[in-house]
């Protein structure tokens, strides 16, 4: 595959006004920030853009109209994942006829299949959809674990091209890449914490949090790990370690969102079972934004 994905990828929030409903308003203003602060890709509809919570038109609205906000000016990525392998197919194809470049397929949550399943499933969305497609594999959320194997039986179809991995293993990394010798088969980092590691030894990117609220910082880390500059790399993600570590004082969106808003970046908006972040964390959260410098 001649799709490659690099450096600073941010998984973009859903902006949305009190009541819930999307703020494409503000989504837009959201792809210039990103644009005009160096983020290598967008990935639209995953996690942290609350994919779980909203319904299938709105989930291929958010992702077509990214893409025409984008406008061919960075790759958009779009998370199609699902716990239902059918309802998986349909997603990606709503991805692939609103013009995404690649599709981000988390491993099936709560019904917990074996590594065969996840095999399976995976394969049978790659044969029904021809679109480019990264595994994502975060098993906190999941309570299922890809093991390297199956990520290397995986990498053997054709249009299975990456991997996000979330498990901030860095072992788990080198397993993956002993498996997967010199294939040129992608691998990002789907954990902030250890992302500058992931990359100075080997990754080629970061699918990240931090980035919706740092963008520039985050960029210019990335390319210096990706340049295999330790000294930099480390020195760039140094005021960034804190932000890493409180955008997770709650569930992920809770202090992203809460954060986009105190910058005047998107309206407070978040849709339940999600409520908007505990007061006792504000102050924390204010603290690692100031060291920063996004605030």
């Amino acid at each position: 595959m001649s799709v490659m994905f690099r450096g600073s990828m941010v998984a973009l929030v859903t902006p949305m006004h009190e009541d819930g409903d999307v703020d494409f308003e503000s989504l837009a203003a959201l792809v210039e920030f990103h644009i005009e602060n160096n983020t290598s890709a967008i990935v639209s509809m995953g996690t942290t853009g609350e994919s779980a919570t909203l319904d299938m038109d709105e989930h291929c609205e958010v992702m077509a109209r990214t893409v025409e906000m984008v406008a061919g000016r960075i790759p958009v990525i779009a998370g199609t994942g699902a716990n239902s392998t059918s309802e998986a197919i349909e997603l990606t194809r709503c991805a692939q006829q609103g013009g995404a470049d690649a599709c981000l397929l988390v491993s099936p949550y709560y019904n917990k299949p074996p590594q065969e399943g996840l095999y399976q499933h995976h394969k049978k969305i790659a044969e029904s959809v021809a679109i480019p497609q990264i595994l994502y594999n975060v098993p906190g959320r999941t309570a299922v674990d890809m093991l390297p194997e199956t990520v290397k039986r995986l990498s053997e179809v054709d249009n299975i091209i990456g991997l996000k991995d979330a498990t901030g293993d860095l072992e788990r990394l080198a397993q993956t890449q002993e498996l997967l010798g010199d294939s040129g088969f992608e691998l990002y980092s789907g954990d902030d914490a250890t992302g500058t590691e992931f990359m100075l030894r080997g990754g080629h990117g970061v699918i990240s949090v931090t980035t919706n609220i740092a963008p520039k910082a985050m960029a210019a880390m990335c390319e210096a790990a990706l340049n295999g500059d330790r000294a930099q790399a480390e020195s760039l993600n140094a005021p960034l370690t804190a932000l890493h570590e409180k955008l997770f004082l709650e569930a992920n969106p809770i202090p992203v969102k809460w954060a986009l808003a105190e910058m005047g970046l998107i309206p407070p908006g978040i849709r339940l079972p999600l409520v908007p972040l505990a007061e006792q964390y504000h102050q924390s959260l204010r603290e690692a934004m100031t060291q920063a410098g996004v605030l």
